[in-house]
């Protein structure tokens, strides 16, 4: 196993706030967390259903093949890597795979980085993209979404710390560890222009390529807290043992945010997927994709075409 895939599994082996229970998954004894990370996923899987895979557009229909585009590089339990370092695995290729039984269609999984997921989507060489995606205002004038996950951040602190987060004021001060260009740091930022402007201390903020460089710059105190997607925290956490998370928020601050597959505005696909995702939520399927990966907390009741997005910058 390289090395890379290694810290892959020890950094994120489980996926849920609170006290971790294994997933059942029939996995190895020796892997970690007791979840599998090898290529032989045995999916959970769902029974094609006629009406609904009548709605899928007659060229996806046709070929016979669901495309979904995935960033499959790094950040389980979402989408990664398995430990033949080639197969990409975890929720987000599970729930494409039981949309793609629903509707009749052979998964075709591509993994993509993060910018060419929405290009390729957009010029249809992906016909749906399952990447841990946030409906936002300005996605939707390009977009359709139907959504399949409560999009949800976490704080993560080492152990010792006293902090909790709960609101603007409990950042303040503090030196932060966040992902460029993503939706907790515009949450962030909007909550240190609040600290600024009550006269509170200004949150220094530090940039990093990498989650592991995250999480390396957290235990040696070069950050107060690390501040990302809550299943990528709560898995870190359940497995190393050195760090908490003292608080989540919605992906949208104070507005509630969604987690939902994407496919090119206006192509017809949305309703098949928005359909799709609501008979295997409905048939309990979906509660056992979130299981398997510890992502209960973030179920969704039902699936919603287009619903409000996170507003415009």
């Amino acid at each position: 196993m390289r090395l890379r895939t290694l810290l892959l599994a020890s950094v994120f082996a489980l996926a849920a706030c609170g006290s971790p229970e294994a997933a059942t998954t029939g996995a190895p004894a020796d892997q970690p967390g007791g979840v599998n990370i090898t290529a032989n996923q045995n999916r959970i899987r769902a029974q094609k259903v006629d009406a609904i895979a009548a709605l899928v557009p007659a060229d996806i229909r046709t070929r016979g093949t669901l495309v979904v585009g995935t960033t499959g590089n790094g950040t389980p339990p979402l989408s990664f890597r398995a430990d033949d370092d080639k197969t990409v695995i975890g929720v987000e290729p599970d729930l494409a795979q039981l949309v793609a039984d629903v509707l009749g269609l052979k998964l075709d999984l591509q993994a993509s980085s993060w910018e060419n997921l929405f290009l390729s989507v957009e010029n249809r060489q992906f016909d749906a993209g399952f990447s841990n995606i946030t409906v936002t205002e300005e996605r939707k004038d390009k977009y359709d979404f139907a959504t399949y996950r409560k999009d949800t951040i976490a704080f993560e602190v080492k152990n010792e710390k006293t902090t909790a987060v709960k609101e603007a004021k409990d950042i303040a001060g503090l030196t932060v560890g966040v992902g460029a260009g993503t939706n907790q740091e515009q949450i962030l930022l909007r909550w240190d222009q609040q600290n600024k402007a009550a006269g509170l201390a200004p949150v220094k903020f530090q940039y990093y390529q990498a989650t592991s460089d995250y999480y390396l710059a957290l235990q040696s105190g070069r950050i107060d807290a690390y501040v990302g997607p809550n299943p990528t925290s709560a898995y870190h956490v359940a497995v190393e043992g050195k760090t908490k998370i003292v608080g989540t928020v919605s992906g949208g601050g104070t507005i509630p945010a969604d987690i939902a597959a994407m496919t090119k505005k206006d192509n017809g696909f949305v309703k098949a997927l928005q359909q799709a995702l609501d008979t295997v939520i409905k048939n309990g399927q979906y509660a056992e994709v979130l299981k398997r990966w510890n992502l209960a907390s973030e179920a969704l009741p039902a699936s919603e075409v287009n619903p409000r997005g996170l507003p415009r910058k």
